[in-house]
């Protein structure tokens, strides 16, 4: 296995919409698989089946709902396809992960074509109300540390191995005045310029906004639903995570992923399990 993001989202044809591949042991929180790194497996697997390819895809998933039903261990996987629609705009794409034959991930996908850029530079949006921009500079500051050995993080996230993930580590301490987290942080592959999976995956990628109430064991997420609203240019993502509420139970958690060139590429909301004390 690779701890690179192009290795991690290989996949080999099995039998017709029938893919193989590995979770892979660095792409993980603690001992679990990243939910985020299985959420772009599945849209990596839609896309296949329905004639694209990480080199030349025919459309993009622009919104991936996946619902997790367990937590695979690393090692080898599968992922079934069943096209549900081929339309001129619009594809469906139903995908389970499996794994030692229990589906893991049940996801359903939709494939059309993002925004563009316009060919005299970035389409303005119509209207945006993205406070990225305004948040966070481009690139992190000098003093944003990645997450890799000696990282107050290391021990939990992985993901260093094959990205370089640079949290704003302020932005993760405990609240005090009972406002919901900011959570900030940047993000980029090792060995390829981001493309439509690490910006899906990068709609994962924050710590759990429990951490503004100290609760920072697992936080397992239910549901996710991604949106990949536009390609990625080349440099750091920037990323952003906030929530409405942490209940005892239960939590929300948004995710807004922006590229270097301050355009919306992700948005995400997941519902997840609130971490024991």
């Amino acid at each position: 296995m690779t701890a690179l993001f192009t290795g991690a989202m290989a996949l080999r044809e099995a039998a017709p919409g029938v893919y193989e591949g590995e979770l892979d042991k660095h792409w993980t929180i603690g001992t679990k698989v990243h939910g985020g790194a299985m959420l772009a497996l599945c849209a990596n697997a839609a896309r296949t089946a329905c004639g694209g390819s990480p080199d030349a895809p025919a459309l993009q998933p622009v919104a991936v709902s996946a619902s997790f039903l367990w937590a695979p261990d690393p090692g080898p996987m599968r992922l079934v396809t069943a096209v549900r629609k081929r339309g001129r705009r619009i594809s469906v794409v139903d995908v389970e992960l499996t794994q030692g034959g229990r589906a893991a991930v049940h996801a359903v996908v939709n494939l059309g074509e993002p925004e563009h850029f316009s060919p005299g530079g970035p389409a303005k949006p119509l209207l945006s109300a993205d406070p990225v921009p305004e948040l966070m500079a481009p690139e992190p500051p000098d003093d944003v540390a990645p997450i890799g050995p000696g990282h107050p993080l290391a021990g939990l996230v992985h993901l260093g191995e094959g990205c370089d993930v640079r949290p704003l580590l302020s932005t993760l301490a405990p609240s005090t005045d009972g406002r919901p987290p900011v959570i900030q942080m940047w993000a980029r592959p090792r060995d390829v310029a981001p493309d439509a999976l690490f910006a899906l995956m990068c709609g994962d990628l924050s710590a759990p906004v429990t951490f503004a109430v100290d609760r920072t064991g697992w936080a397992p997420t239910v549901q996710l639903t991604a949106f990949l609203r536009a390609l990625p240019a080349d440099g750091w993502l920037r990323i952003i995570a906030t929530c409405t509420e942490i209940g005892h139970d239960w939590f929300d958690e948004d995710h807004t992923v922006v590229d270097s060139l301050g355009r919306l590429v992700v948005q995400a909301r997941q519902l997840a399990l609130v971490p024991a004390q």
